[in-house]
């Protein structure tokens, strides 16, 4: 099975975030996905097949823990392997859930569409406050749709620097994906920087997230009467892209390095 190992929401090997992608020719289980995951140690490996519709591929996701309905780096990582090795501009992935996936290439970057989610306000525990090693917050909202927890801090500094116990932290709360943490930049460069701590379903922390715009976009948007932002993911290997509110979905805009090609042999 041909695959490949990308480095999404960067220009550079070895930072932004690290994506499987395989190229199915026939249908896989789901337990040998999950195996090919685990074997990979991504936060996320895309699964692609191509449909009978032209440009059209079905995409799934899975972390090394179980099946995510919708990642962005690793469909950010796809993309970029098709427009690699095709002459197409424009691709549509359909997810598990049948959510349509609209990907172009843009100048010399790649944009992605993707739905917008709604938030709500929300309370934490203090026992996953102390794992993260936090004393105050700003805000706190849930996204129902990715069943992740949005923390707003005063300081990016103070964000860049957490070092969260994270066996503590996932024994804080139940039944939920992730617990993001976010603050506003103090750089004219960017507009707001986060990060994304999911060990219930994933790592404990993905590098850098780009399906969390379709609700993190819009928050800040509002916040910031802004339609168009730069993002920056304060993680080891760090990542940007910038996200643009537009007709009710949130465009996505990014880099992405292929690192490695070869075939899987499973």
């Amino acid at each position: 099975m041909k695959s490949y190992f990308v480095d999404s929401f960067t220009t550079e090997p070895f930072k932004g975030n690290p994506a499987g992608v395989c190229f199915l020719e026939q249908e896989l289980g789901e337990g040998t996905m999950l195996k090919i995951a685990q074997e990979f140690g991504f936060s996320e490996t895309a699964f692609i097949q191509k449909t009978d519709q032209e440009s059209t591929y079905t995409i799934r996701y899975f972390s090394p823990k179980k099946e995510i309905p919708l990642c962005g780096h690793a469909t950010l990582a796809s993309a970029k392997v098709i427009f690699n090795n095709t002459d197409l501009n424009e691709v549509l992935f359909i997810t598990s859930e049948h959510l349509e996936l609209v990907v172009k290439r843009h100048n010399n970057e790649i944009v992605m569409e993707f739905p917008i989610y709604e938030t709500t306000p929300a309370t934490i525990p203090q026992q996953a406050l102390s794992a993260l090693g936090l004393k105050e917050i700003i805000n706190t909202v849930y996204s129902p749709k990715n069943k992740i927890i949005v923390l707003e801090i005063a300081d990016s500094r103070v964000l860049q620097n957490l070092t969260p116990d994270f066996d503590a932290l996932l024994n804080s709360c139940e039944d939920i994906n992730g617990i993001l943490v976010t603050a506003s930049s103090t750089s004219e460069e960017y507009d707001f920087h986060y990060r994304y701590f999911w060990p219930w379903a994933g790592t404990n922390e993905d590098p850098v997230t780009g399906g969390v715009q379709t609700f993190l976009a819009k928050y800040w948007g509002e916040k910031l009467s802004k339609t168009v932002l730069r993002a920056f993911q304060s993680s080891q290997r760090t990542g940007s892209m910038t996200v643009e509110l537009r007709n009710n979905r949130v465009l996505i805009f990014g880099h992405a390095v292929i690192v490695l090609e070869g075939n899987l042999a499973y």
